[in-house]
């Protein structure tokens, strides 16, 4: 699979190579552009003051830009969080999209969102502060109205960003059963 992966609040961290470097491991081809332009942060309060500043027009346009290059061949998008919601606003209007793999994250969908059967996959934690259970039900539906084959996992007690090991909401069991199965539900997209 071709994979674009798009970084969380926090900016292109390590966790995010590693990520990509475990796609590769399996044999698929990642990018993860940077769309905060070298800038990383320590807390999600920074994160999100730069992203205020850059805006949501800006950041959508750097990664429709990075993708370009690429979306002939059928993308996956996915993403961390922030990254996740950008992946899922891409990803729902690219018609060549192969899927979506969302980590912690997802976004509002245009009422008038139409894809046959996009297989869909998210892993949340359980509470998640930012996808909270009110949230993730309607977005589950307005998924499945749009025409998403949608699948979700969740991941009692973990923190929010509970893959990245460098974050106080890592979880190491819950980031292992994670990519146990993104890496089934991306093998079967071939």
């Amino acid at each position: 699979m071709n994979i674009m992966l798009f970084h969380s609040t926090y900016g292109l961290r390590p966790a995010v190579r590693a990520a990509a470097d475990r796609l590769r491991e399996a044999g698929h081809e990642v990018w993860t552009p940077d769309l905060f332009e070298g800038r990383t942060f320590d807390s999600v309060e920074e994160g999100s003051a730069y992203r205020a500043e850059v805006g949501k027009d800006e950041l959508l346009k750097r990664a429709v830009l990075a993708a370009a290059p690429y979306s002939e061949r059928g993308l996956v998008y996915a993403g961390f969080s922030l990254g996740a919601s950008i992946a899922q606003t891409l990803g729902l209007g690219d018609e060549r999209a192969r899927g979506l793999l969302l980590l912690h994250g997802t976004s509002d969908l245009a009422p008038d969102t139409r894809v046959d059967e996009l297989p869909v996959q998210l892993h949340v934690a359980e509470p998640d502060p930012f996808e909270t259970d009110d949230w993730l039900s309607a977005w589950y539906l307005q998924m499945g109205r749009a025409g998403a084959d949608v699948e979700v996992y969740r991941y009692a007690g973990a923190g929010h960003l509970y893959t990245d090991p460098d974050l106080p909401d890592h979880d190491a069991e819950a980031a292992e059963a994670t990519w146990r199965v993104a890496l089934g539900f991306l093998g079967s997209l071939g």
